[in-house]
Order: C-alpha cells, then structure tokens, then sequence
C-alpha cells in the first residue's frame, strides 16, 4: 500500500516485474513517456513494461501488486 499527498509523486523508476496498481482514493495520474493513465477509486491500472512514475493529483492510497518471475 502506498499513500501520496496532492502534488507529489513516485518518480521515475523501472518496472519491478508485472505489475497492477488499484487506486483506493483519490485521484493519480501514472505515465511513461509521453502516455498517461488516469486512475479514481476503484481503477485497476497495469503498470507498462517500462519506466514509469506515479504522481498524485489528490490525497491518493493505491495497492500496488507486483508478480516477480523468478
């Protein structure tokens, strides 16, 4: 679980492996490259396959999942 104030972020960084974030309140905004998701509660967004960051727009909580492959 991960909580973020309005206006900041999780900043660029690589994938950990497949990987979903389900937003639980608030609103956040995940990008990678010039392509950016939308996420409101109850929004499952899967994380690409590349970097990527995550940045609150709201007072946000979201669930991240990651599966390694081992």
């Amino acid at each position: 679980m991960i909580a973020l104030r309005a206006g900041t972020q999780l900043s660029e960084h690589e994938n950990p492996g497949e990987a979903t974030i389900q937003v639980l309140m608030g609103r956040v905004t995940l990008s990678s490259g010039d392509v950016e998701w939308n996420g409101s509660p109850g929004d499952l967004l899967l994380v690409p396959d590349a970097r990527h960051a995550l940045d609150a727009v709201e007072d946000s909580v979201v669930l991240l999942t990651v599966a390694k492959r081992l």
